[in-house]
């Protein structure tokens, strides 16, 4: 076929043999992907094939004669079919889509703006960015808001002090409490030492590191 439309944005759902065999094609709005569908249109020399090798596999003999030769028939057939399926397809597609003179996409009634000939990427709706713009500043405004909340809120935590996080005796998280949420034991903070940085173990009096006292730290 000469001037073939529709090159890119369409499925091929044809069937050239079996007792389904016919023709149908599926286009698609390269903006939304929202799909259109030719009506199935069947293909009679593939059926007829389908039919007889489905009774070739219970008779066989001379229905398996048949049903080769059928096959054959519906090869030899189904290009020329086919194209001009697609031919009438396409005429089809025409009244569902339509190309855009900037960015040369097809798109759905609903991607497209009659008024200027383009999809509405190309020409976009100025009320539809304007709700969005407005809705992604009040986003904005809200976590602004909230990060300045935080702050305020950082001078009541204290971050000096170490936490113990996973309880020593069952493993449990324990996100800073001061006993253990699964076995109820008591939680040590952790302390390190002043001078090295090494982690004291609980009621040490000196860094096993550096030798360091532990109450100078």
């Amino acid at each position: 076929m000469s001037d073939v439309k529709f090159s890119n944005n369409y499925r091929d759902l044809c069937r050239r043999e079996g007792v389904d065999a016919g023709f149908q094609f599926e286009f698609y709005c390269e903006r939304c992907q929202d799909t259109w569908r030719t009506p199935f249109s069947a293909y009679r020399k593939g059926q007829v094939s389908g039919w007889l090798g489905r009774a070739a596999g219970i008779f066989g003999g001379v229905l398996g004669d048949a049903g080769r030769a059928a096959d054959g028939f519906a090869d030899a057939g189904f290009g020329e079919a086919r194209d001009e399926a697609f031919k009438e397809a396409i005429e089809s597609a025409k009244q569902h889509f339509h190309r855009c003179a900037k960015c040369y996409q097809y798109v759905c009634d609903p991607c497209w703006d009659t008024s200027k000939g383009l999809c509405r990427n190309c020409a976009p709706d100025a009320k539809v960015h304007g709700e969005a713009a407005k809705a992604q500043g009040l986003v904005q405004a809200v976590e602004e808001a909230a990060h300045a909340e935080g702050r305020n809120r950082a001078g009541s935590v204290d971050v000096k002090a170490d936490k113990q996080l996973v309880c020593p005796a069952c493993g449990t998280e324990t996100h800073g409490a001061k006993f253990c949420p699964g076995c109820g034991a008591k939680l040590a903070a952790q302390a390190f030492c002043r001078d090295c940085g090494a982690q004291l173990a609980p009621g040490a009096k000196f860094c096993g590191d550096c030798g360091s006292k532990a109450s100078d730290n």
